[in-house]
């Protein structure tokens, strides 16, 4: 998608984009949850490197996936347009459908604190993988349901896979749905060929959603979800924290203009600051 727009952009020959594929540690290491091995960090390193090395000009990432602290020597130079932000349910039609003490499989702990809130009966199974791997657990029966991002399976051609969970019921991970170009920081080259490609709405939302996921200091250890919708020169903010457990949490929303990222930061500070010490103390650790 980067290679098509980036060649789009600049009246490039298709095939002028060349594609390093890096296989960093979050694909090697599957039979884990992430919060256990490093977190987050092991889908950028590889790339890092690779990018610091002078190996590549820049590096695409899902942006739920990257750190909200990056090193400087680094920079998100553009977004693509954002996709569907939200998850979707595999195996029933609503998380209310799924029958008492259903196993439903994830690795995520935001996914993991959400559906504990909303159905404490469930037994919530970790697993990992690609989509395929996931889905094919599901088949297998070791699972009754699983979640994925809805994003993910539309950028597979699976549109008719899962039901779309509504965010009034389940927040997304702050950046969910969004792809992000970084290069470094002085090739001041790449980024202006980046530029071209840039979608600004994507881009405002995603940096307001990791403002205040970096004022909190969440780790991947930390159920946050967290939602930004441009509303014209404002944007619309919503927000949770949650216990491992789901058994308490703490939303809010808020509007602020568009580039004020001050104001999500604040509003985290805020929130952890007002938060049941079940919540605290995930942050406090990391």
């Amino acid at each position: 998608m980067v290679a098509d727009a980036l060649e789009k952009a600049h009246g490039w020959t298709s095939g002028s984009v060349e594609i390093l594929a890096v296989k960093t540690s979050g694909d090697r290491i599957q039979d884990r949850p992430l919060a256990e091995v490093g977190g987050k960090a092991l889908w950028t390193k590889e790339l890092d490197l690779a990018l610091l090395a002078d190996e590549t000009h820049c590096s695409v990432h899902s942006m739920k996936d990257v750190e909200s602290e990056r090193p400087d020597t680094l920079a998100i130079g553009a977004m693509l347009p954002r996709a569907d932000i939200r998850d979707r349910l595999i195996g029933a039609n609503s998380i209310a459908d799924l029958p008492q003490g259903a196993r439903v499989g994830t690795s995520s702990p935001r996914r993991t604190a959400q559906l504990k809130r909303l159905r404490p009966d469930l037994d919530i199974v970790s697993i990992r993988g690609n989509v395929d791997t996931r889905l094919a657990k599901l088949a297998a029966g070791d699972v009754d349901a699983t979640l994925l991002a809805a994003a993910g399976l539309d950028r597979l051609d699976r549109h008719d896979v899962g039901h779309p969970i509504e965010l009034t019921e389940m927040l997304p991970a702050p950046a969910q749905g969004a792809i992000g170009i970084e290069c470094r920081s002085d090739d001041a080259s790449t980024m202006a060929l980046l530029q071209a490609i840039d979608h600004s709405e994507t881009h405002q939302a995603v940096l307001a959603e990791r403002a205040f996921t970096r004022a909190l200091g969440g780790t991947c250890h930390s159920p946050i979800s967290a939602s930004a919708m441009i509303n014209g020169s404002e944007i619309d903010f919503a927000c949770e924290l949650l216990s491992e457990d789901g058994g308490e949490h703490i939303a809010r929303t808020i509007r602020f203009a568009v580039g004020d990222l001050e104001a999500p930061a604040r509003l985290a500070r805020e929130m952890l600051s007002e938060a049941p010490v079940s919540i605290r103390r995930l942050f406090e650790c990391g």
